[in-house]
């Protein structure tokens, strides 16, 4: 599944903001794409907090090889010495737990959320153990394909504005705001193709 706003989204981005354009015209052939698995999705986001994603692709390997089917009550049934043997910490060994009883229980709202904002689903999701703000966003990206998500806290963002925009110095957060605003409505477009200016795979969760 890609997102049906992609080309418009690209050409106002590059008739926008010249830095953001000559990124998009100089990474052509891949877009955005969702899997269509909101359990898939929020797994492999919680594998990869907190490390670099060459890293985070490794560990997902080891775990989708171990797991006889990526579903809830499999990640569920898996005992800890597995996971935690696929490069996991017990943190997110726990956090994997807990997602899949959420999604065992049917304790999400997972039918309605093409129906609610993008904070809605940010405050649903948060509930779960080891979700938070960044994991959230990703899943708001990588599966609702929401258009305008701006995942502030995201390291590999920060280090590409810093490049693109600031000669390689240290952007604010307020400095990131102020330039993701030159993309509204289609900062997560932006965020994306500064992911690619850093590594031309698209990573997938």
């Amino acid at each position: 599944m890609t997102p049906e706003y992609w080309e418009q989204a690209t050409k106002e981005l590059v008739k926008n903001d010249q830095v953001m354009g000559n990124l998009i015209l100089g990474i052509k052939g891949t877009m955005l794409h969702s899997h269509g698995d909101a359990f898939t999705t929020l797994a492999h986001s919680i594998v990869s907090q907190q490390i670099s994603v060459k890293a985070a692709e490794s560990v997902w390997h080891r775990l989708i090889v171990s797991v006889p089917e990526m579903i809830p009550q499999a990640v569920y049934n898996l005992e800890n010495d597995i996971v935690r043997g696929c490069g996991l910490s017990q943190r997110k060994t726990d956090y994997l737990q807990d997602l899949s009883l959420h999604f065992i229980k049917n304790d999400l709202n997972e039918t309605i959320w093409h129906e609610m904002d993008d904070e809605s689903i940010i405050l649903e999701l948060t509930r779960v153990k080891g979700v938070g703000r960044w994991t959230a966003d990703m899943f708001l990206i990588f599966h609702m394909l929401r258009p305008n998500i701006f995942p502030i806290n995201d390291f590999g963002l920060k280090r590409a504005l810093s490049i693109q925009y600031n000669d390689g110095k240290p952007v604010s957060k307020k400095e990131m705001y102020i330039i993701s605003d030159l993309w509204r409505p289609w900062r997560s477009v932006a965020t994306w193709y500064l992911w690619r200016s850093l590594d031309p795979l698209p990573v997938e969760y």
